[in-house]
């Protein structure tokens, strides 16, 4: 009888239901504009779009070979030595994934054995600690701090023990939009070269950069046995529907990886791993013209939130901005995101969720700005409407 009752398993009823997938019902509920949830409200190029067609017409609709289509394996193998100067063999390190989700639970379920530690970067996706939970692993967290988040690397050498597995970072970095400088990235190889722990390197964002270029920790010297870099088409290609993953890492690692991927999802949908070879050939000036289109995005969300009263980060990467909710007088990051979808008819997500211990961490609400500058410009209309009104009522 007990059993017939019990629900979710222990070891995940913590999570719960995930606060984007609750502030977007809120948001749909409200006629709010949301800018909460990081996914574009425009379509991928048309260049890709196409290719999938073909690959459809062209009948390839049965599974794919679990560790990816061989011509997907090469071209991610490619770009990857191009862009860091490790090389990768497409068969031997590369594994596509169905979205860089299932790539982080591939790798923490073939990789983390229960009672492994694994270090998590407040704040942070929340599927990280979710997929440790999933294998059993224990979580220890080190934090970056408003407004600078600066890497925290002396917490970070007390964090990291005789039982650390892996060290997950995340740079271009959601939701700070924090790109972890050359500096950081060395001080955190040295500690798990030391210590003889893995990396996870979380690069979904990798081509959305402003000032400084994005690097990756797999390029230092030492890294590449080390190292398991995660990426997707998703953010690059605005397509992020497709769940088309990938996880480049040395062999011994790819294997621990696809013994897992092979029972969560076994294969990626097929014709979109033929359009995602064509999407990777694409030339260097589409990347530049992705960072330009998010730098003029970046900017009409940053003046639509000064207008309206805040005072925004300026982010370097990823298509996020972080502001402080306090002088609106709010108890929460979770109730001033509740006003702005409710009063004023936008929506932004709370950050306290990215943390383990959301003690101290609630001052800061995520706006998102991978939307189109029609969409911004009627958030900003309405934020400087709501939140300026606000602020006069509480006499700020």
């Amino acid at each position: 009888m007990g059993n017939l009752h019990r629900g979710t398993v222990a070891r995940l009823a913590p999570f719960g239901e995930s606060v984007f997938t609750r502030m977007s019902r809120l948001a749909s509920e409200h006629g709010a504009v949301n800018l909460g949830q990081g996914f574009p409200n425009f379509d991928g190029p048309d260049f890709v779009k196409q290719a999938a067609c073909r690959a459809i017409e062209q009948g390839h609709g049965q599974y794919a070979r679990m560790s990816g289509v061989p011509e997907l394996n090469q071209a991610i193998a490619r770009r990857f030595q191009a862009q860091h100067g490790v090389p990768a063999d497409p068969d031997r390190h590369v594994t596509v994934t169905s979205g860089c989700t299932e790539a982080i639970a591939a790798t923490m379920l073939g990789l983390v054995e229960p009672g492994d530690e694994v270090v998590l970067v407040e704040p942070f996706y929340d599927s990280y600690p979710a997929t440790v939970a999933m294998a059993g692993g224990t979580v220890r967290t080190v934090r970056m701090r408003a407004p600078d988040f600066a890497f925290p690397v002396e917490e970070l050498r007390r964090a990291v023990g005789p039982r650390t597995r892996l060290i997950l970072i995340n740079s271009p970095h959601n939701p700070s939009g924090r790109v972890l400088t050359h500096e950081e990235l060395s001080a955190i190889a040295e500690i798990a070269t030391r210590t003889g722990c893995l990396v996870v390197s979380d690069e979904v964002y990798e081509h959305i950069w402003f000032e400084h270029p994005h690097r990756s920790i797999v390029s230092l010297p030492g890294m590449a046995e080390r190292t398991i870099v995660l990426s997707s088409l998703g953010k690059t290609f605005s397509l992020t529907g497709w769940k088309i993953g990938w996880a480049v890492a040395p062999a011994h690692l790819t294997s621990g990886i696809r013994a897992a991927h092979q029972f969560l999802t076994f294969a990626t949908a097929t014709p979109l791993q033929h359009a995602a070879v064509v999407a990777l050939q694409a030339p260097e000036d589409y990347f530049e013209q992705l960072r330009a289109d998010y730098a003029a995005r970046r900017q009409a969300l940053l003046e639509a939130l000064r207008n309206a009263g805040l005072e925004p980060l300026v982010p370097q990467g990823a298509y996020f901005v972080l502001c402080d909710h306090t002088r609106f007088g709010f108890p929460s990051d979770e109730a001033f995101c509740e006003h702005l979808i409710r009063q004023v008819g936008v929506a932004a997500i709370p950050c306290s969720p990215f943390h383990a211990d959301p003690t101290g961490a609630g001052d800061l609400v995520r706006f998102a700005f991978c939307k189109d500058l029609a969409t911004i410009h009627q958030a900003a209309g309405r934020l400087k409407a709501g939140l300026q009104g606000l602020a006069a009522i509480r006499g700020s």
